[in-house]
């Protein structure tokens, strides 16, 4: 991978090159930065240009020894940190048990979400942490000479869920790292991090994605046509992972979109008996993919309290969300948009916590009712 192979961000790849050619690499770096703005493709693009043995301007040289390696990710210099789960309580899990995994996804598109990579492992309903072995294990690993006799290289994906004892072991390795050892740490919530390891990297921001650019990557990787790759990049607001998932869930949105409007539509009229066979068919559809859909219904709340400003450059709907907002807006206000929106989370926070799916999407629809009277 290269950096021209990485979507926009050419002032953050010119920074990084920067730093390599004058000499000037700190030996830990933290990408920040939004979801989707490309700051694990940019750490996997830059790890490989510091394991190659002719680097350029662009990044790898792409035909060295280390650049042509069967896999540049099992490269015996290159190592992975991220979370991942226990699945019993005695396990003491580390990255390297779902490499393959990892390998997997990257190799597919480095552009994904903590969302996809849930799914990867099979830990949809589990807490992914980086544990305090993982810690143990790379001080092991970085104990090991150099197989290539070069650079060694740390890619830590979310930092910020390190424990505090994870974090305080890796402190001790990246204030002291091995020599010729570089760690590229990616955030998505920086501040999150613990307050030590903040302090002992350079941090480089990295800026969501402009609609242009993601329209133009739209058109160039997925054929879209420059109207609808437009639209796309413009609900995606500045996440080229957010506008992938767009295209590979569209069979899902649709569907929330449908028990969106169904919710809404029944409450108003008051059907009860449909209100009560749609909490039923949503109960159906897995804990996962509920709070998915409640998160999306929140979204479209939002969006419609917007849509009664008349600011089209704020909202962010499809041409079938558009079209039914033109109607269904006018009942979302000041009077009821915060009472709808705490139904709704507190609806995920009960889902999160088993209970009964029949109960909460049923009692959430006999609430609508009154609240988009109130409306």
């Amino acid at each position: 991978m290269s950096f021209s192979d990485i979507i926009g961000q050419e002032e953050v790849k010119q920074h990084l090159a920067r730093l390599l050619a004058e000499n000037k690499l700190p030996h830990a770096i933290m990408l920040c930065g939004p979801k989707g703005a490309g700051k694990l493709p940019l750490a996997l693009a830059f790890a490989q240009m510091l394991l190659c043995q002719h680097p350029t301007e662009d990044g790898a040289c792409g035909s060295c020894s280390d650049c042509q390696m069967s896999s540049i990710w099992a490269h015996p210099d290159l190592h992975f940190s991220f979370p991942v789960y226990k699945g019993k309580s005695s396990d003491k899990p580390v990255s390297d048990d779902f490499l393959p995994q990892w390998r997997d996804q990257i190799n597919r598109s480095p552009y994904f979400d903590t969302e996809e990579w849930l799914e990867d492992i099979g830990a949809e309903n589990q807490q992914i942490v980086i544990y305090v072995q993982e810690s143990d294990n790379l001080q092991r690993k970085l104990a090991l000479k150099s197989s290539q006799g070069g650079r060694k290289v740390v890619v830590i994906w979310l930092p910020e869920r390190m424990n505090e004892q994870t974090g305080n072991k890796l402190l001790k390795l990246i204030e002291e790292p091995p020599i010729g050892t570089h760690f590229l740490l990616v955030s998505q919530e920086p501040d999150m991090v613990l307050g030590t390891i903040q302090s002992r990297v350079q941090r480089i921001n990295v800026p969501a994605l402009p609609e242009e650019v993601i329209c133009e990557a739209l058109q160039t990787h997925h054929s879209m046509s420059p109207e609808d790759a437009k639209l796309l990049a413009h609900i995606a607001q500045g996440s080229y992972v957010e506008a992938q998932k767009r295209i590979q869930h569209d069979s899902e949105q649709q569907q929330f979109f449908n028990l969106f409007v169904q919710l809404m539509r029944h409450s108003y009229a008051r059907r009860v008996k449909e209100m009560h066979l749609w909490a039923l068919a949503v109960s159906e559809l897995g804990r996962e993919r509920q709070k998915r859909m409640l998160d999306y219904f929140q979204q479209q709340l939002r969006e419609n309290f917007i849509y009664n400003y008349h600011k089209p450059q704020i909202n962010f709907l499809g041409r079938e969300e558009e079209d039914f907002s033109t109607r269904f807006a006018p009942f979302i206000n000041e009077r009821n948009v915060v009472g709808i929106m705490n139904e709704l989370s507190d609806a995920q926070r009960d889902i999160s916590q088993n209970v009964s799916a029949r109960m909460v999407f049923f009692d959430l629809a006999l609430k609508m009712i009154v609240l988009l009277k109130n409306g």
